[in-house]
């Protein structure tokens, strides 16, 4: 599919070489065609003012004109469309094309001569989405006869045990902020998402008829529903113009390129919040005892840390010792003994909070004062109601607060104040999403959930800026929305993952689709509690089973946060083994996600990831597989071609728990007992 001749003549187009987009000025579409590997056909933009759409397709007249740009994408070119609507509105396209860059950033503009009000806007609008046929989207020809298409849903938090899935044609799907459309047998596919997180929640609804085409795109600002966790809909944009959210559109020869390349584009606008310490080692209590945290099982973890420190266990010297919730079972002098316990064994102590949640009943919020607001405020103050004053249903057992209440920033101040002159260098800040949910904010000028999320996020961020307080402050992100990034330097990559195979093949779906996210979005993804024996709630996991949670973890990107009880003997007992092995723990000490080779996985997980590590010596690879089924063994095939490895060449194979070398030339196959993992380098021979 390329732009015909007769799609020229009538219109306008702009391009690079590697894409062009033609836009017709007389039916009011466009058209991109990225060079060699696939096209978008019938696109147009459209807006929803009531009950009532209202798209560039309609408009009885158009214009357009051409605009140089530098910026942070480089030299580039906007075309400008502007179709002319009935009632005085007035749609503007906007595309935008950079030297060399294999993708476009899309925009649509609404303005009237009265103020506007909508919660749908959408800059691609194509194929069945307009009652146009024939296909919105298809890729080049190429890969297997019977593999289908794929499309990526990428979910926009990490609540619920959400997962990720590669949805095959024919079938549909609704996406969050960003979506791949591949092919995985040459990798060849689309990459669309929103580039801007200041106001909407992007959503990206997919489907198609065949496995060879996308019938039905829809790129849009305005995504609420279950996904989001919203009990309303979007909130309403007002204003006498109105802006999508910028839509990054691009084609890649392997669409991890592609999805690689979307989250630079988002570092390119808003950079990874910057942390030049230490990848973070340590313990995190939560997954180790709960509700049940006391002094001395902060202290014995504490203790545990500084031996296995002395054995390796660290990076940079630096480690970490973090209570998680429930820290308020101990008394303020026990806190300030805690910490100062820590200090002593030269580690850094971290905290929990959840700035945008309040845990209770709504009847109790009334007589409940607000800390740091010196009675001024209740928490029934704080809730975030819908526009006819009722609260918001509770969400994971909590009710949101309004990030934009003066209550709420008077309790933030005071709150983080207070961890800063305790002593702590880290928060783990939980359950953001409340933060996110569409109401009636106390500031009307916030117009919707994400807005409100930016409004609190920009106060914490500012209150922990190392500027202000002297000292480095990691802040890390528990239950959260993906985007908006940069508020933050970690971010969990799923929901809660504790010791069991389960958890890590649940954990490493989300790697499997969401490895980009580390050093993009932000400075690591976090595997969550790495429990080697066994977790609060949970019977004691198999050796094979603790060691396959930690390879997961190690090769997630990562913060590698321990989560057993170290009063335990056997806890204490497997910690002391594995975590003095000096080449596991340099994989994590690195800091760098691997790679899935596959993404044909649907809502599992990949059994093989890959990392390159190329130095003046040469190049390593790092190759860590996984048999996901705890009763049987497997035999698992390591595709060396396919992560662009010669299959013919010798090469050394070591297995880095077993400290066992052998030679490795031409098929591979790994074999593995039930729950087991492996973790090997490869190095050319000379």
């Amino acid at each position: 599919m390329t732009i015909t001749k007769a799609e020229r003549e009538r219109g306008v187009e702009i391009g690079n070489g590697r894409i062009r987009i033609a836009c017709d000025m007389a039916e009011g579409s466009f058209a991109i065609d990225w060079e060699g590997l696939g096209a978008l056909r019938g696109a147009c933009g459209r807006i929803r003012l009531g009950e009532t759409w209202r798209s560039t397709a309609e408009a009885p007249r158009r214009s357009h004109r051409f605009e140089e740009t530098a910026d942070a994408f480089g030299k580039g070119v906007v075309l400008h469309v502007d179709h002319e609507l009935d009632g005085g509105l007035r749609l503007r396209q906007t595309f935008t094309v950079y030297e060399r860059l294999p993708y476009a950033l899309i925009g649509l503009i609404a303005s009237g001569e009265t103020p506007i009000a909508t919660n749908e806007i959408a800059p691609i609008c194509a194929g069945e989405e307009n009652g146009m046929t024939g296909g919105a989207l298809r890729l080049s020809a190429g890969g297997a006869a019977d593999d289908p298409i794929r499309a990526l849903l990428v979910p926009f938090d990490n609540d619920k045990w959400v997962r990720y899935e590669a949805v095959p044609m024919p079938g549909r799907m609704e996406s969050y902020e960003a979506t791949a459309v591949y092919r995985e047998s040459d990798r060849r596919g689309f990459v669309f998402g929103s580039v801007a997180h200041d106001r909407w929640k992007t959503g990206i609804r997919v489907s198609g008829s065949t496995p060879e085409a996308i019938d039905r795109l829809a790129v849009y600002g305005g995504a609420a529903g279950d996904y989001t966790r919203d009990s309303l809909p979007h909130g309403f944009v007002t204003g006498t113009s109105v802006s999508a959210p910028t839509i990054f559109a691009g084609a890649f020869a392997d669409y991890r390129e592609g999805l690689t390349a979307f989250g630079e584009a988002n570092a390119r606008l808003v950079p990874v919040l910057p942390w030049d310490g230490a990848v973070p080692f340590g313990w995190n209590s939560w997954s180790a005892v709960g509700g049940a945290l006391s002094y001395d099982s902060y202290v014995r973890a504490s203790d545990f840390i500084r031996e296995m420190r002395e054995m390796g266990f660290h990076d940079r010297g630096e480690t970490y010792v973090n209570f998680d919730s429930f820290w308020t079972n101990l008394t303020e002098d026990e806190r300030r003994d805690a910490v100062a316990h820590v200090r002593a064994n030269g580690q850094n102590a971290g905290t929990y909070w959840t700035p945008f949640a309040y845990w209770g009943t709504v009847e109790e919020a009334a007589s409940r004062p607000v800390e740091g607001t010196d009675g001024r405020y209740t928490y029934a103050d704080l809730l975030l109601r819908d526009g006819d004053g009722h609260v918001l249903p509770d969400l994971d057992g909590g009710y949101a607060i309004d990030p934009t209440h003066p209550g709420n920033r008077l309790r933030t101040t005071w709150t983080l104040q207070r961890f800063v002159d305790e002593g702590f260098s880290y928060v783990k800040l939980d359950f953001m999403g409340h933060g996110a949910l569409e109401g009636a904010h106390y500031l009307t000028e916030i117009e919707t959930g994400i807005q409100a999320y930016n409004y609190g996020m920009a106060q914490i961020a500012a209150l922990l800026d190392p500027a202000r307080i002297g000292r480095p402050f990691f802040i890390h992100l528990s239950i959260a929305p993906l985007f908006p990034h940069g508020w933050a330097h970690g971010r969990r990559i799923s929901c809660d993952a504790f010791g069991e195979l389960k958890d890590t093949a649940y954990m490493l779906n989300s790697l499997t689709y969401g490895w980009w996210i580390h050093r993009t979005l932000y400075a690591f993804n976090d595997p969550d509690h790495t429990v080697l024996y066994r977790s609060y709630n949970h019977e004691p996991t198999s050796p094979h089973e603790g060691r396959s949670r930690l390879n997961a973890s190690l090769i997630a990107g990562t913060i590698l946060l321990m989560g057993d009880d170290y009063r335990i003997p056997e806890a204490l007992e497997r910690g002391r083994r594995w975590l003095a092995e000096p080449e596991p723990l340099a994989i994590a000490r690195r800091g760098e996600t691997f790679l899935p080779l596959t993404g044909d996985e649907g809502d599992r997980a990949a059994p093989v990831f890959y990392r390159h590590d190329r130095s003046e010596a040469g190049v390593e690879t790092y190759v860590a597989v996984f048999n996901y089924d705890g009763e049987r063994p497997a035999d698992i095939r390591v595709d060396l071609a396919r992560m662009g490895l010669d299959p013919a060449r010798r090469r050394t194979c070591e297995d880095l728990w077993a400290h066992a070398i052998e030679t490795l030339s031409g098929d591979w196959l790994v074999s593995l007992q039930p729950a087991e993992s492996k973790i090997f380098r490869l190095r050319d021979e000379a």
